[in-house]
């Protein structure tokens, strides 16, 4: 019984079998980002566009907080991207506009694939400098990956845009049966839409770099 009981354990503990795919820092990358545009989804449809982003900004701040705390370090990526949002979550307070909540995914994403892609021209890859440590690909490998990357946040950059200038702020839409202003609608379309899709295709490519994996290095 011991015996069975003990490879039980084994089963419910060998690495991939976990019903959660992501480890503990990924998970606060994911909540730090998508975190806030929930908490600013719901406020906004319940206290208007100057609330919502005041939500936006305080759980952005919280994300950040806990990022340092968790890991006594900010994650680069995800910390710029906060930093960003928190400085545009503050142009849309003193203006009274949300469009700089909205225009600053476009802003980000297209000047960081530009940034992706300049690194490469100039020999210096962004993603292996930051996760060299962790995860050990051949060159071919990183420059693919980060291409991949560049690509994606390109696109998903122009269907920000898209999306943003389709649905305006001051009419609504039905959505599902609903009533939703241009903002709740773009925040839907970065919650159920880009999160997923994001999510699948860093999953995707992740499992086609195996490829290009170089064996851990030998510490003695």
């Amino acid at each position: 019984m011991t015996q069975d009981a003990n490879v039980g354990n084994e089963v419910r503990t060998r690495p991939g079998k976990r019903l959660f795919p992501f480890n503990a820092e990924q998970t606060i990358n994911l909540l730090s980002e998508f975190g806030p545009l929930v908490t600013m989804f719901v406020v906004n449809a319940i206290y208007g566009i100057n609330v919502g982003t005041w939500a936006l900004i305080i759980t952005t701040g919280m994300a950040i907080v806990a990022m340092l705390y968790m890991f006594h370090r900010p994650p680069i990526f995800p910390l710029i991207a906060s930093t960003v949002t928190v400085v545009f979550g503050a142009l849309t307070i003193i203006t009274g506009d949300p469009m700089w909540v909205q225009i600053k995914v476009t802003i980000f994403n297209a000047l960081f694939a530009l940034f992706l892609v300049g690194g490469l021209w100039v020999k210096h890859n962004f993603f292996k400098y930051v996760f060299d440590k962790t995860f050990h690909y051949t060159d071919e490998g990183w420059n693919k990956f980060t291409w991949s990357f560049a690509i994606f946040f390109l696109l998903t950059a122009v269907a920000n845009e898209y999306v943003r200038r389709v649905y305006h702020d001051e009419e609504f839409y039905r959505i599902f049966g609903y009533s939703m202003s241009g903002v709740n609608v773009w925040i839907l379309f970065k919650v159920a839409i880009v999160l997923p899709v994001s999510g699948i295709y860093a999953w995707v490519v992740t499992r086609l770099m195996q490829k290009y994996r170089l064996p851990d290095p030998v510490h003695d």
